[in-house]
């Protein structure tokens, strides 16, 4: 048998970002980061961590539901402590927000107490089992297209969680086509120039809020210990290299 080595790398060629269920579930628990904004990506990525990847039965108030690969049924009440919203018709209005883009679509039930919904497109990026059987949500992964993360950060205000989230599905290691990803996982904008040099005032436009609160946030970010800020003199730019981003995708 011929030996053979599996190469850690992420590449900007790649559509899919890898995304673990228990980094969501410990972003959901950090109440120092502020959820409230006009994107969407975080609730988006809240729905896929809960999706189902085969079929399995839940049952709620004693009524049991079938829920299919790319499906989850849960409360509304569970649903709104999710999104932090503080009431429940507001994770209501998320729902409808993300159904307009065509990412989701959900149906109540349980006259209105109980939510059901289900992920677009979700056999296109992720495997589906065909047997049977309960689904963990705070163990394995689930892939996350990139274009649309990309699409949501760019349709509204985004919040502290949208913009590490962001932050983190841009990210490039180890490949040749970007410079400084042989060294770390550097945020790469996948803007064709191969260099992670970016200005505040680019990343301000891109997520939708003041060149002043982009360096707020990125501030707050460092000293939270999630990623580490490289800036140069002048307007070069800044390059952005994430912490437990090899730990958390790749278990080294």
């Amino acid at each position: 048998m011929s030996e053979y080595q599996l190469e850690i790398k992420q590449v900007v060629d790649y559509p899919r970002c890898r995304i673990y269920r228990h980094f969501i579930q410990n972003l959901m628990a950090d109440q120092s980061i502020r959820t409230g904004g006009g994107s969407d990506l975080f609730y988006y990525t809240v729905l896929c961590n809960y999706a189902n990847f085969r079929t399995s039965y839940l049952g709620i108030d004693g009524i049991g539901y079938t829920v299919y690969p790319g499906e989850w049924i849960c409360t509304v009440k569970e649903l709104s402590a999710w999104f932090r919203t503080r009431f429940q018709c507001q994770a209501v209005s998320i729902l409808d927000e993300l159904q307009k883009r065509h990412l989701i679509s959900y149906l109540f039930l349980d006259r209105g107490k109980v939510v059901k919904y289900k992920i677009r497109d979700w056999k296109k990026h992720n495997t589906v089992l065909d047997y049977n059987c309960p689904c963990q949500k705070d163990t394995g992964f689930f892939f996350m297209p990139t274009v649309v993360a990309t699409e949501l950060v760019s349709v509204g205000r985004c919040s502290e969680m949208d913009i590490l989230l962001d932050l983190w599905m841009s990210a490039v290691y180890n490949d040749s086509q970007v410079q400084g990803s042989e060294i770390g996982p550097v945020v790469y904008l996948r803007n064709g120039t191969g260099s992670p040099l970016v200005a505040y005032s680019e990343m301000a436009v891109r997520w939708g809020i003041s060149k002043a609160t982009t360096g707020r946030v990125l501030k707050k970010f460092a000293d939270m210990d999630y990623i580490s800020l490289m800036s140069f003199p002048g307007r070069t730019g800044s390059v952005i290299y994430l912490h437990s981003y090899l730990s958390t995708m790749f278990q080294i």
